[in-house]
């Protein structure tokens, strides 16, 4: 649904996206993360047909963004990390003046608005005025306006960006159900826990360039390091640090208060027999959990912080 080959963008000297291939899949949420500066906004940017002056071959559909901005515009949702809203319209107002400017067919347009306004859960709100919504509200306002000329493909830029845990929870609700109705959703996000339950698959950017793409598993598979420990002891840290300083296959990660999370380089079958060690080895195991390794983990191994 979104092709994405050798792009280029410079800013005057300065080149902020290397070379970039990536390609996201009809129906799946694809999640786009790096450090600040990385080019996920640029990329959004480029997509959304509001940043020329790239090199390089963009497509969504089959539509070139260069060539064909119009014909993409028709296909895609387009949320950015900062918008506006006027302040004087009622929430229904703003729908409608996107209606009309969507030109979406006169006899439907009050049906459509309706159908964005109990997917988003605002129809509670449709006769409030924008200036007293809330910043959760105003985001489920922006992504109603988003999909209401019902795009294939969604661009959303940080769209969690400053809700609270309740408002970041609904967001990811109206997503999956998005998903579900066959949509192709692009989002970037800085809260990688989210994205990572959220998404089908990932692609991490750093300093303009893709260094990886796929599963959080997959990728973490090929890192060969796919597994971590946490491991909680009654007998002691400095005692626990001890036994895992000689355990084959397990690096520290952090440890303190009778709590460590490692790393296990070992194959999954050696985890009973490494727990077996600890307590041969007369540590008080109070619990031991086996998790796979987090998009947080493969992020901060694979990035370094660098911006272009």
């Amino acid at each position: 649904m979104i092709r994405i080959a050798g792009l280029r963008k410079a800013y005057g000297s300065q080149e902020v996206l290397h070379g970039l291939d990536l390609e996201v899949r009809p129906g799946e949420i694809f999640g786009y993360v790096g450090p600040n500066g990385a080019g996920k906004t640029t990329t959004m940017k480029i997509l959304a047909t509001v940043e020329p002056g790239f090199t390089g071959t963009v497509e969504i559909a089959g539509n070139d963004v260069a060539r064909d901005p119009y014909a993409v515009r028709r296909l895609i949702g387009f949320m950015p990390e900062m918008f506006g809203m006027y302040e004087d319209l009622w929430v229904w107002e703003y729908l409608d003046f996107f209606a009309r400017v969507y030109d979406l067919p006169v006899d439907r347009r009050d049906q459509l608005i309706e159908d964005v306004l109990v997917l988003t859960d605002l129809t509670g709100k449709k006769d409030a005025g924008i200036g007293t919504l809330s910043r959760g509200v105003r985001q489920r306002l922006y992504l109603a306006k988003t999909i209401l000329h019902d795009p294939q493909v969604l661009l959303l830029d940080e769209p969690a960006s400053g809700l609270d845990p309740r408002a970041r929870l609904e967001l990811l609700e109206i997503l999956r159900e998005l998903r579900s109705r066959g949509k192709t959703i692009f989002i970037s996000s800085h809260i990688l826990s989210e994205l990572s339950d959220l998404c089908d698959r990932v692609g991490i950017i750093e300093s303009g360039r893709i260094v990886a793409s796929g599963r959080v598993s997959e990728i973490a598979d090929g890192m060969g390091q796919q597994l971590e420990l946490v491991i909680r002891t009654l007998t002691g840290t400095e005692a626990l640090r001890a036994a895992l300083a000689g355990a084959a296959g397990v690096r520290e990660l952090e440890i303190g208060e009778g709590r460590a999370v490692c790393r296990f380089e070992r194959p999954r079958e050696e985890v009973p027999g490494f727990l077996r060690s600890l307590i041969e080895k007369g540590i008080e195991v109070f619990s031991f959990e086996v998790r796979e390794r987090s998009l947080e983990r493969v992020f901060m191994d694979l990035t370094k912080g660098e911006v272009t």
